[in-house]
């Protein structure tokens, strides 16, 4: 029996870019809680692919975060077909590798558009209803990337470093209305965008030494931390960053 402080089920949740990956593992494990799972993303067929493939009652709402009217008709309509939405998980995000003197202008604006504007524009939107009802809870994926770096992947650093404390922002203006927002921050996770990361024999050599647990982090690793931060157990926990990274932020 499961202490209920960490009982989730019943609620609904919304999950950003959750056609695959990282989105996908998380939504599963709000499905396997007993969550009514939205998952979101652009590609329509891919999210009714991923939907049947959970368990539970699970929808799909396509429409682009990083378009504040596409963001604003999603929420409206996720609210009026499923419910109001209890959880929010702001995952959508992108990375693109390239040196700094290289990056490009545009390349530039669509990760920041990505991984900290619809962070925002999906946040403010679901929040605006959650303040109302005095309850809610939001969680932005952020990253280990929110605290270091490597050279080739700034432009993502940069956002990941800002959604960090978008996250504590947004506990300052909404904690006093009853919502939570906090940050889970991923370490080196083997997903399918990692794939050829992982695939780099001296690459993931690095992050095995690199790592206190040894080892790349599975997608499944970062379900307990999400769980935790979407239940009542995190009712006053509120503009934290919990690190999933096996260590790799701790040591030198």
């Amino acid at each position: 029996m499961s202490h209920p402080l960490f009982d989730v089920s019943g609620r609904t949740a919304l999950v950003t870019g959750a056609g695959r990956g990282i989105g996908h593992a998380l939504a599963r494990g709000l499905a396997e809680a007993g969550c009514t799972v939205v998952l979101n993303g652009r590609d329509a067929g891919r999210l009714a692919r991923a939907a049947a493939d959970l368990p539970g009652v699970t929808h799909t709402a396509v429409f682009d975060v990083t378009d504040g009217a596409s963001v604003s008709a999603g929420i409206a309509d996720v609210e009026e077909r499923v419910g109001p939405l209890d959880i929010l998980v702001n995952n959508a995000g992108m990375q693109l590798r390239a040196p700094l003197l290289e990056f490009t202008d545009s390349d530039w604006h669509r990760v920041l558009d990505t991984n900290l504007t619809g962070a925002f524009l999906v946040g403010r939107e679901a929040a605006r209803r959650m303040t109302a009802r005095g309850h809610g809870k939001i969680v932005n994926i952020c990253s280990l990337q929110s605290e270091v770096v490597r050279p080739g992947i700034a432009p993502y650093a940069a956002t990941k470093g800002a959604l960090k404390m978008l996250t504590k922002g947004m506990c300052a203006d909404w904690g006093p209305y009853g919502v939570q927002v906090n940050g889970l921050g991923p370490g080196y996770i083997e997903t399918e965008l990692t794939r050829p990361l992982v695939a780099d024999e001296e690459f993931s050599a690095w992050v095995r030494r690199r790592t206190p647990a040894g080892r790349w982090g599975r997608t499944e690793d970062l379900v307990g931390g999400l769980l935790f931060l979407a239940s009542p157990a995190a009712d006053f926990v509120n503009g934290q960053i919990l690190y999933v990274d096996g260590g790799m932020t701790s040591v030198l």
